[in-house]
């Protein structure tokens, strides 16, 4: 971890925003403060902490100070931000959620057999889906909470459409595998409608899952859900 205190670091970071690595710039403690959702008091002592520590040299300007960053300080910025940066690089693409196989209310099998979601899944994920989807039940509030916020991550997006009659809701789809690798080009479905909750996960693939793996009703499984950032394939919405 580097030297520089963590409460100093958006301090540093507001003083380099604005031009301060390789120029004195003019800042009054008060600004500095507001920028940093700190008072004026609060602001003052950083600067003064990170005076005393090397990350910044002040000279007064008749009645105000003008601020730069150090080589040290600037050295201790860069350290951090590289850090952050090999952590977040090397950060899990995946989302584990487990849970045990249950029967479905036959809404998958619908919704799977309708042309406006049919052509959509050819085109978005490569093939359609097998009538049905594998529901997955969530005990464990790890996994409720995982699903809960799988919609915030970027997705392959099914459009809502209308047949005339009534209208559908925009899919969510997430590439996913199941057992470790047991099954792989499955995909979690997150629905605009559904009556499902966050208890319940539902999973499609180009088969029948169960068929293809031997899983029955009562199973406990694992499903890894792929949430890396593809720009080929990934569609938001608007």
């Amino acid at each position: 971890m580097p030297e520089i205190k963590l409460q100093h670091i958006l301090t540093m970071v507001q003083l380099l925003s604005k031009g301060a690595r390789h120029n004195f710039i003019e800042v009054t403690t008060s600004d500095l403060g507001k920028s940093i959702g700190r008072s004026q008091q609060a602001a003052s002592k950083h600067l003064l902490d990170l005076e005393v520590a090397g990350y910044i040299e002040r000279l007064r300007r008749g009645q105000k100070f003008a601020v730069r960053v150090t080589d040290k300080g600037s050295t201790e910025i860069h350290r951090l931000f590289l850090s952050l940066k090999s952590a977040l690089e090397s950060a899990p693409v995946t989302i584990d959620i487990e849970g045990s196989v249950v029967s479905g209310m036959g809404e998958g099998a619908y919704y799977m057999s309708l042309a406006g979601y049919k052509k959509q899944f050819l085109e978005r994920l490569g093939y359609e889906p097998y009538p049905g989807t594998l529901n997955v039940r969530l005990t464990e509030q790890v996994y409720k909470n995982a699903r809960r916020e799988l919609g915030s991550h970027p997705s392959i997006l099914l459009e809502g459409f209308s047949d005339g009659t009534r209208t559908y809701g925009w899919v969510k789809c997430y590439r996913a595998s199941i057992n470790k690798g047991v099954m792989e080009n499955a995909a979690v479905l997150v629905l605009e409608r559904t009556h499902y909750d966050d208890s319940m996960l539902e999973v499609i693939a180009p088969v029948s899952i169960k068929s293809a793996t031997g899983i029955k009703n009562g199973d406990k499984i694992s499903v890894q859900v792929n949430i890396e950032d593809n720009p080929a394939n990934s569609f938001q919405m608007p």
